[in-house]
């Protein structure tokens, strides 16, 4: 039978659970044991008579020696006796002192440092932060999250807790915030390049972009209660689950095991929220935390709206799900009704420049109540709409910054008489839609609500067009995706669908010439970039089909040199914001970068919690019953032509006065809230700072962005 040995065990489980710990005790023993040895050898050595008698005074001199070599000569003549004996017992306990102080003393704290480093580079060490902002998951929409926060008015701390590859998306962190500041810097460069150097260098110095944002990348999984306190999620601000995107998929085994995924949902989302409801519900966590969740699919959705009702607590906090495929398809539908609304969204959805802005009240109020007020004596903002929330009131706005919907001013301000034209209507929208993506359906049915809303016999319309359809579509796309879509049969606008390979580029252009040609009207070519596709081939259809459209540009100005281009306007999809410059190099600035949409939403919703109700409405056409009945509850934004709008155009004035006095002008049930204007030439300019240093003298080719209920 074999021997036990529990001193053995012991000390075998101790070095297994702690490792240093047992290194450090050893270190410590083996040197106060080597230190009271040599004390008691000098001790013996030196003469009774002398001052190195006793043993206190020997341990003095051997921790010296040890601590100092040099010290050896002093040890030496103040233990009296210059022996060799006495200087070899100096020496070795010099040189033993070395090893078994010095030496792993310093090899311990080596280790101790090299380990604390390693401990927080991978995220095994707390974080002892509040008020910052957590995303969990990483996807390709993650780094315009971050790029995002460069532009807030204060600084920014942003906590990301990814699965694996830290080390990568921390590079990809770094290289986009840094590709944005100089592009800021090359941008102020351009304003400034007229002014002298000193003013030149204030002015940089003043208006330049700052890098404000601190973000820590830590690896861990996403499900453990553990990583989640250690990156201090109960006292954050705001948390951000993503979801996992196709574009991560980089073969084709990846690809189609993802897609099997979204169309079973997302499991990874919905057990992320449950744990992370679960910490910011509790006691001790902040109040008032925002819990945004990117939703794919309505399994998921539907599970998030379960999870919400046992899970949100009020006054600790909220969860808000931002269904992805939804939103892009309204705005990418929208920027094909309205081209000019997709350079809109892209300043008002962000924080630099003009953006929405909220501001609660604790009783109930009106937009009637609201917006004619605050109009009166206020400059730096524009009133828009409220909404009712639980609590009593959300006021919305446009500013630039928060701080400007407080500014008042001393006087009423000035109104202007302007008269619109009552029988005002959009007109007949011709869209031509290349290609594809999983949006395609949420695309159709924002068609449908614009259709819906817009469509109702009204005596214009029929003058104008005979019939009441408002929407002409044709679709090009290949066989399989067409019959995905059954070859669009449940839309009546849709006049014509042409099966086309991407390769068919004879057939392509064909029907886009017979389409132009067939339209008195504008036409716009929404080209959708493939989703479903790996990384590597992302965006490669969009681009093919921007060169076929491109060509047929170039070749109609070649027949023609009267053709105006801007008569078919291009609306380019891309996924992937690298690609853009490759867009604008065929002089197409119409460039819909989704993910950066949705990454500017969910930025200002994780910021700003009311404003997503808000976007919802805005992004979203009446209801058909409440259209037919001629009764429009929500608020969208439309480009109305100034000379369609206005009976007669007025006259040079303020922003101020413009805005005031369209407002004035309009009926009780569609007040137009004029939020700015696009010029001839398609130059967007939306309305922020003080309206009445701002002065407008609109043109007959001039459009109007304007806020309103239809």
């Amino acid at each position: 039978m074999r021997k036990k040995h529990p001193l053995r065990q012991w000390l075998s489980l101790k070095v297994a659970k702690s490792p240093r710990g047992v290194i450090l005790i050893a270190i410590l023993l083996l040197n106060v044991i080597f230190i009271c040895t040599s004390a008691v050898v000098i001790s013996q050595l030196a003469p009774k008579n002398l001052q190195a008698d006793g043993f206190w005074a020997s341990v003095f001199y051997t921790i010296t020696m040890v601590l100092d070599a040099g010290c050896i000569q002093f040890v030496v003549a103040d233990v009296g006796q210059a022996s060799v004996t006495v200087i070899i017992v100096c020496l070795g306990i010099v040189l033993f002192g070395m090893i078994t102080f010095t030496g792993a003393m310093i090899g311990y704290v080596t280790s101790y440092i090299s380990d604390f480093i390693a401990q927080s580079n991978s995220g095994s060490r707390r974080l002892w932060i509040r008020d910052h902002m957590v995303i969990l998951n990483w996807n390709s929409r993650a780094s315009e999250i971050v790029n995002e926060m460069l532009y807030s008015d204060e600084p920014e701390r942003i906590v990301i807790l990814v699965p694996a590859n830290r080390e990568q998306v921390q590079k990809e962190i770094e290289d986009r915030l840094l590709d944005t500041l100089e592009k800021e810097r090359q941008t102020l460069l351009k304003q400034t390049a007229g002014m002298n150097p000193v003013r030149r260098w204030v002015y940089i110095r003043r208006h330049g972009l700052r890098n404000r944002v601190t973000f820590i990348v830590r690896e861990g999984d996403t499900f453990s209660t553990q990583k989640l306190n250690e990156i201090a999620i109960k006292r954050a601000k705001s948390i951000i689950i993503l979801g996992r995107d196709l574009q991560s998929s980089t073969c084709r085994y990846e690809l189609q095991e993802t897609q099997q995924q979204q169309t079973r949902g997302n499991s990874n989302t919905v057990k992320t929220l449950i744990q992370v409801a679960d910490l910011a519900g509790a006691m001790d966590s902040n109040d008032d935390q925002k819990i945004v969740v990117e939703v794919n699919d309505n399994w998921t959705l539907n599970l998030v709206q379960q999870i919400i009702q046992h899970k949100e607590r009020e006054g600790k906090c909220h969860i808000i799900p931002v269904p992805v495929n939804l939103m892009l398809g309204q705005i990418l539908s929208q920027s094909a009704i309205m081209p000019e609304l997709n350079a809109v969204y892209g300043e008002l959805l962000s924080n630099k420049g003009a953006s929405f802005f909220s501001s609660p009240v604790s009783h109930h109020m009106t937009e009637d109540s609201f917006v004619l007020p605050y109009l009166k004596y206020h400059a730096n903002a524009i009133a828009l709409t409220t909404m009712p929330t639980k609590r009593g009131t959300e006021l919305y706005f446009v500013a630039e910054h928060q701080g400007d919907i407080e500014m008042t001013t001393d006087a009423p301000l000035e109104s202007m008489e302007v008269e619109l034209n009552p029988d005002y209507w959009l007109e007949k929208r011709n869209v031509i839609i290349l290609g594809h993506n999983s949006r395609s359906a949420a695309i159709m049915d924002c068609f449908n609500a614009f259709r819906n809303e817009w469509n109702f016999r009204h005596k214009v319309h029929l003058e104008r067009y005979g019939s009441q359809e408002i929407l002409n579509i044709v679709v090009v796309d290949d066989a399989k995706h067409l019959e995905q879509m059954d070859y669009y049969k449940a839309y009546p606008y849709v006049n014509r669908v042409l099966e086309a390979d991407i390769y068919d580029r004879e057939k392509i252009c064909q029907a886009i010439n017979e389409f132009v040609d067939a339209n008195a009207e504008d036409t716009s070519i929404l080209i959708l970039s493939d989703d479903m596709v790996a990384h590597q081939d992302q965006d490669a259809n969009a681009l093919t089909y921007l060169i076929y459209v491109q060509d047929i540009i170039s070749r109609r100005k070649q027949a023609d040199p009267d053709f105006d281009p801007l008569r078919m306007d291009v609306v380019v999809e891309i996924l992937n914001p690298k690609n853009s410059d490759i867009v604008r190099s065929y002089s197409i600035d119409n460039i819909v970068i989704s993910n950066r949409y949705i990454s500017k939403m969910i930025t200002q919703t994780g910021e700003k919690e009311a404003i997503y109700d808000f976007y919802y409405d805005i992004l979203t056409y009446d209801a058909s019953d409440n259209a037919e009945a001629g009764s429009f509850e929500s608020n969208e934004l439309y480009i109305k032509s100034v000379r369609e709008f206005f009976r007669c155009l007025p006259p040079r004035c303020s922003a101020s006065q413009l805005i005031r006095g369209v407002y004035n002008a309009s009926p009780e049930n569609n007040r137009n809230i004029v939020l700015g204007y696009v010029d001839g030439k398609g130059k967007i300019t939306l309305f922020c700072g003080d309206q009445r240093e701002f002065f407008v003298e609109l043109q007959p080719k001039d459009k109007l962005i304007v806020f309103s209920n239809h």
